[in-house]
């Protein structure tokens, strides 16, 4: 393995030791607590089962997507297999391993998160048995996870259950067990394979795979095609920068966090272009909101003048508008850090934007 640029940590035990343990009691709260509501999230009440494609999009890579439901990545190298975001339980990651296991008997040896969401990250204990042996997330990603894992792992399940299939064997935290400050490259036998936090946008700490050879990228949710893009935990000014440098990387083929593989450069750039058109009238709207001395409620309906006509038809649109219309107009109200979404400030933002 080649370090370079930055320093990177990596921890002295097994991985087995840094999935937290969740308590009998925490667990019995969050699957019985209250989730009913004026009207209900929209995610609580999207429960068709979506339409899971594994696609082969060069000598290496495969794109394992839903139809707008969480992507992951798989990376098969010469001697092992990396993955990047592991689905959002243990149950839900046996399907991806069923499909590799179906082409390679690789070890399984590391895991990528993009991000610190739970619902990308929980799955990561299914694959002790298929040996992994490092959880590598970005330093932005740890801090996030530190800050609030706990409240938003509660907060992701109550919203969204659909995406939770077999959420009783999540053991609790997904913790990386390898930490980078901007960038690591891993060779999986000749095969390079960069690790790099190109800046900030979907989270402060935002980390992509880049095959240079094969000019294939795994963006995590810092690019999303044919869906919304949640931004509930954003850093919408910095976003289009953070874009501005996975375009610079001339990739022929993405996958996004959520929508189809973007299969050649066109379509990544279609990809790019769609998700900064997204963001950027978002943080627009958020703008003219807080200029206008509206509320929240008022914020939200200024939003949807501009951005209904161009995405209220794609995948979880009605899932992210909420979320993301606090935090754009939160941030355009000076709030750099994201706040907290805990299960309850779900509820009193959703009564918030009720009629």
């Amino acid at each position: 393995m080649t370090m370079e640029r930055d320093a990177v940590e990596a921890a002295r035990f097994d991985c087995r030791a840094r999935i937290a343990p969740r308590s009998r009691s925490s667990f019995d709260a969050l699957i019985d607590s209250e989730r009913t509501m004026a009207k209900a999230f929209a995610s609580q009440a999207d429960l068709e089962q979506k339409n899971v494609t594994f696609t082969q999009l060069s000598e290496s890579a495969y794109a394992y997507t839903a139809e707008g439901d969480p992507n992951s990545g798989v990376v098969i190298g010469d001697d092992s297999v990396l993955i990047v975001d592991t689905t959002a339980t243990p149950a839900m990651a046996r399907d991806l391993i069923a499909k590799i296991r179906s082409i390679t008997d690789k070890p399984i040896k590391h895991l990528v998160l993009s991000h610190y969401h739970a619902v990308r990250v929980l799955g990561a204990s299914a694959y002790f048995a298929e040996g992994a042996q490092h959880i590598i997330a970005s330093r932005g990603t740890y801090e996030m996870i530190v800050e609030r894992g706990e409240a938003d792992m509660k907060s992701e399940i109550e919203r969204f259950p659909r995406l939770f299939a077999g959420v009783e064997t999540v053991p609790g935290l997904t913790w990386p067990t390898l930490v980078f400050e901007r960038e690591i490259t891993l060779y999986l036998g000749k095969l390079e394979v960069k690790i790099m936090h190109p800046g900030a946008g979907h989270t402060k700490g935002d980390t992509i795979v880049w095959l240079p050879s094969q000019k294939v990228l795994f963006s995590g949710d810092l690019v999303e095609y044919e869906a919304a893009c949640y931004c509930g935990d954003a850093q919408l000014a910095a976003w289009p920068a953070t874009l501005d440098a996975l375009e610079a990387l001339g990739a022929d083929k993405l996958v996004p966090g959520r929508g189809p593989a973007l299969t050649d450069s066109a379509r990544v750039k279609a990809g790019i272009g769609y998700t900064r058109d997204f963001v950027t009238t978002l943080l627009d709207r958020g703008r003219a909101a807080v200029a206008q001395g509206l509320d929240l409620k008022g914020a939200m309906a200024l939003t949807r003048e501009a951005m209904d006509p161009k995405f209220g038809q794609v995948f979880i649109y009605e899932h992210c508008l909420p979320f993301d219309v606090t935090r754009a107009y939160d941030e355009a109200s000076g709030i750099v850090h994201p706040r907290i979404w805990t299960a309850e400030r779900d509820k009193q933002m959703w009564a918030a934007l009720q009629d």
